[in-house]
Formats: C-alpha cells, structure tokens, sequence
C-alpha cells in the first residue's frame, strides 16, 4: 500500500483531509442522536406509584378542520385514557364536513368532551395558530397535551398514554415535555422511506434535547404547561407565519432546565402514513418551511450532517478517480461509516418500535434525502397559500 500521494501531492492531502473530518462528524452525529437516543434512560419510576389522587390535571386540546373521518376513529382513543383528571379540548375551526355532527355526539356520551366551534376566521392569519391558541385559553388545566386529529396513542391496551406522559413532570421546573409520534407500518418502500425520514427527524430533536439543547418538537406528541403559553404570549411573534405553532414555540421557549423528553412505549402516538409522494413531500416542505427563522448558529449546527454526508461522498469518489490513493483505506473508510450507521440506527428504531427493514435501507434512504432537502431547500415552500 503507498501512502506517498497522500504525503506528497496537496490535492490528494487536501481530499483525504476532507474525508476524514467528513467522517468523524458522522460517527460522532449517529453516535449523539441515533444512538443516544436508543439508549435515553426513561423517567425513574417510584417504588410506589402515586395514588390517583395526586396526580395534576391534564387538558388535551387540538384543532380539527375537516377532519371528521379521523376524529370518528382516533377520538375514542383520548376520551378513553386512564387518568383520573383530565378534559379533551377540540376546537371545531372552518369544517364543512361531519366533523360538528361527530363532536356533538361524542359529547353527549364523554362528558369531559369540551368542543369550541369557530365559525369564522376572525384574525384574518393563515394556518391553525389562532383556533390552537383558543383551545388552549379555553383549557381549565395547566398541563396540556397537545396531538392532532389523525394521531392516536401507539398503545391501545394500557390506555395509559396520560400517565406516561405526565412523567416528564416529576421535577417542578419542567414547563415542557417532549414526545415521539410514529408512523403506521405498511410492507412498501415508500412506507420505509417516511418511517426513516420520521425517525431521523424525531431523532434529531429528541436527541438534542437530551444533550440539553433542545430547539423543536412534534405537535403531534407535545406538552407544556398552560401558564408557559400564556406568560411568552403564545404564538404571537410568530402569527404571521402560517407553520410551526409546535415547532417555532419549542424553538423560542425550550430551555435546557425546563424540558424533558418522555420515551416510553405507553407514551407514543402514531399516525397514519401519507398517501401519496406529492402530499408527502409537501408535508415535509411545511414542516422544514419555519428552519429558516431559527437562529443563526442552530441553522449551521443543523448543516453540519448534510455537508458531512455531501463532502464525504465527494472526496471519496474524486480519490478513487484519480487513482493514486489506496482504494483499501477508501474501502475502510465506507465500511466504517456504514457499520456505525446501522449500529446507531439499530439502536433508536428498536426503541422507538420502528421495523428493522429502515435500519437495514438508511444508508440508501439517506442519500435519498440528502438530494431531497438540498431541492427543497433551493424551491423553499411560500406562505402566501392558506395551508389545509
């Protein structure tokens, strides 16, 4: 094996470099989320669980526009929790479907059923941050469960999806907890590639909350306290924004001491997968179109993965052209990569109940992605169309 290009011409020095801090930061981004999460201790349970009694009262609120096929199948879910105090906000924002007619007759059968019915837009603002911040107001808890109408808990025995969450508030100075939502399993590839684009987003943010610096969460498995909302005004700095009423309050009110993450089983919610490529992919533009507010330093931390991966592959391919550099160090080097890649992702998809198959595919679904965002990113999603 000659090492003397590598030592004597500066091109293949400067690619070999290139590579090699391309790899690190991979290992070290698979090892700080993909694997820290699979390992992210769950909240200590006491030896004597608390009675009933004590535990605090828990409001659940989420907006529902023309949703009445999923609040007909996944409502019963919420109203049915074993908890001994808590209500289910729903406020009822524009329908023109059976969703009113659903409420009305669920809410003669639960009684802790609160429906708000908003018949116009009173605001004039795009998007669901109004009717969300109305469900929240007229919630009579402090602590609130947020979900969205096609959500449901991922454990439909227990009931306990409540109890579980509710844990992340065992130390007073917690004001916000943070949850997982999956994606229903179906046996297709384009099922795998949203499972995979599911977890590496909730990995991301999972993770960077237990390094303690949390800077998102999902609405579709969130909670803060009522008084949080309230005391930072809510959505106002940002109502003008149609997205992100889950990811811009996190990223503006989430601090290392006041947020906890919550990975039980019993606390997970699902949904179900998108239907189609177009209605994915522009789901994951209105998800990614708030990135562009986030802080200066968040928006190149959050870089550092996609360059990594991009430069890695790059230097790569250029060395082995070139055809001077030992083919066994680049050989190596992708061996390497690809086993931690798949340890660390073993890792988070068996606890965050994710089917082996996306392990298995991430390195393909990663570059998948990688050309996907860097699209999205250059035919960014406009505001100027009302969203739903």
């Amino acid at each position: 094996m000659d090492f003397t290009p590598i030592l004597t011409d500066p091109c293949i020095m400067a690619l070999t470099i290139v590579m090699a801090v391309s790899l690190v930061i991979l290992c070290l981004y698979y090892g700080l989320f993909f694997f820290r999460v699979g390992h992210l201790k769950p909240p200590a349970r006491k030896a004597d669980p608390a009675p009933d009694a004590d535990l605090p009262p828990v409001s659940i609120v989420l907006t529902a526009q023309n949703d009445g096929e999923w609040l007909r199948t996944n409502l019963v879910y919420l109203l049915e929790q074993d908890y001994p105090d808590f209500e289910v906000v729903v406020v009822d924002y524009l329908s023109t479907d059976d969703t009113q007619f659903i409420l009305r007759l669920l809410a003669e059968n639960y009684k802790h059923l609160k429906v708000v019915t908003l018949l116009e837009n009173a605001n004039g603002y795009q998007g669901l941050k109004y009717p969300f911040s109305i469900g929240i107001k007229s919630a009579k808890n402090d602590i609130l469960l947020l979900a969205e109408p096609e959500c449901m808990p991922m454990d439909t025995t227990n009931f306990a999806w409540i109890r579980s969450m509710v844990q992340g508030y065992r130390h007073p100075h917690i004001d916000l907890v943070l949850g997982y939502c999956g994606i229903a399993y179906k046996p297709s590839p384009f099922n795998w590639l949203q499972q995979y684009d599911n977890l590496d987003y909730s990995v991301e943010y999972l993770g960077a909350a237990a390094l303690r610096h949390p800077f998102t969460g999902s609405g579709r498995n969130l909670s803060y306290r009522r008084s949080l909302f309230l005391k930072n005004d809510g959505f106002i700095y940002h109502y003008n924004i149609p997205d992100g009423a889950d990811d811009m309050f996190v990223n503006q009110n989430a601090r290392r001491r006041n947020t906890a993450v919550v990975l039980t089983p019993e606390a997970y919610t699902v949904v179900q997968p998108q239907p189609t490529l177009r209605q994915w992919h522009l789901y994951r533009r209105h998800r990614a179109s708030t990135h562009t507010y986030y802080r200066f330093g968040l928006k190149c931390s959050r870089l550092a993965k996609p360059l990594s991966l991009f430069f890695f592959y790059l230097s790569g391919a250029l060395l082995l052209v070139l055809g001077t550099f030992p083919w066994q160090i680049l050989a190596a080097a992708l061996a390497l990569k690809l086993f931690w890649q798949i340890l660390s992702t073993a890792q988070s998809t068996h606890r965050l109940a994710v089917k082996p198959v996306v392990y298995i595919l991430s390195p393909l679904f990663e570059i998948y992605f990688l050309i996907a965002n860097t699209f999205s990113a250059l035919f960014p999603l406009s505001h100027r169309k009302k969203l739903k």
